[in-house]
């Protein structure tokens, strides 16, 4: 099975070299050639658009960064369904909206191709250990044809029902996500005025009811200092605009969410949105 794959970024990047180690062929594009450096390196080969990806490929992944970026990619002049062959499956990991992959969805069938859209949550450390969670909306039939590859990738995938509905599922996540990273945040800027030791303050709450995957990986990178980006705030805050978009569609109120999205707009705002989500913490004078 011939692989493509389009947006080498930090998550891609993860996800293409376990593919590789797999034994997959891999052809792929990204916007900037030389952030596709290391997984060419690593064996990968280089196409010239994601029309050409989708020509040389059975199926056809793509992770960028926002839904305008999907639909360029999608359906661009040189985009994924003007190269994709009849029967091929297309399947876009980038966290996106559903009324998108429904549209991706549609417009794929009308050229005998199959979509999915699957996002995923596991972050940088996820990509790079092949432990990631897939959230996967569309056919069930287009699951299980990829089903291989998602088992190189992924410790955790679940379909959620038709296009669009992992789209969903992801939302879900990320609004847990929002909490856990301004609980872990406000946590540690409450331990270091209280002067606790905060080696000591992760350990114990990770070991009862307060333990999450955002302390465990988050935390040790805030104590050393380091906010490079296993995701980026500028993606998260995507993220819990489109999640608000859809409660509110939905004639829901998500107060915590609201408010989890307006701290990370004005880090964003303040220029920081190339920091990874654990960078919220540099915004508290406290803390500083």
């Amino acid at each position: 099975m011939k692989i493509g794959f389009i947006g080498t970024g930090v998550m891609g990047t993860g996800i293409i070299l376990n593919l590789l180690k797999a034994g997959y062929a891999v052809t792929v594009y990204n916007r900037t050639k030389a952030h596709a450096a290391t997984v060419l390196a690593a064996g990968a080969t280089w196409a010239d658009s994601p029309q050409a990806v989708a020509a040389a490929s059975d199926v056809t992944l793509s992770m960028v960064g926002f839904p305008a970026d999907v639909e360029q990619v999608y359906f661009g002049e040189t985009g994924i369904l003007a190269g994709a062959k009849p029967h091929s499956i297309v399947v876009d990991m980038t966290t996106s909206t559903p009324t998108l992959a429904q549209t991706i969805a549609t417009k794929a069938a009308a050229q005998s191709v199959q979509a999915l859209d699957a996002p995923v949550s596991g972050g940088d450390v996820g990509a790079k250990a092949g432990t990631l969670s897939v959230m996967v909306g569309g056919p069930a039939t287009a699951l299980a044809q990829v089903q291989p590859i998602f088992n190189v990738i992924a410790s955790h995938v679940t379909r959620f029902g038709d296009a669009g509905s992992g789209q969903h599922a992801k939302m879900a996540n990320q609004i847990m996500i929002a909490g856990t990273m301004t609980g872990l945040t406000e946590m540690l800027v409450y331990a270091k005025a209280a002067g606790l030791d905060l080696t000591q303050v992760i350990a114990t709450v990770s070991g009862g009811a307060g333990d999450n995957w955002s302390m465990r990986n988050y935390g040790p990178r805030i104590l050393a200092a380091d906010y490079t980006p296993g995701f980026f705030v500028k993606h998260f805050v995507k993220d819990l605009k489109i999640a608000l978009a859809e409660a509110q569609r939905m004639h829901l109120d998500l107060p915590a969410t609201a408010e989890a999205a307006r701290l990370y707009e004005a880090l964003q705002a303040a220029g920081d949105g190339d920091l990874g989500t654990q960078g919220l913490i540099t915004s508290y004078p406290s803390w500083q």
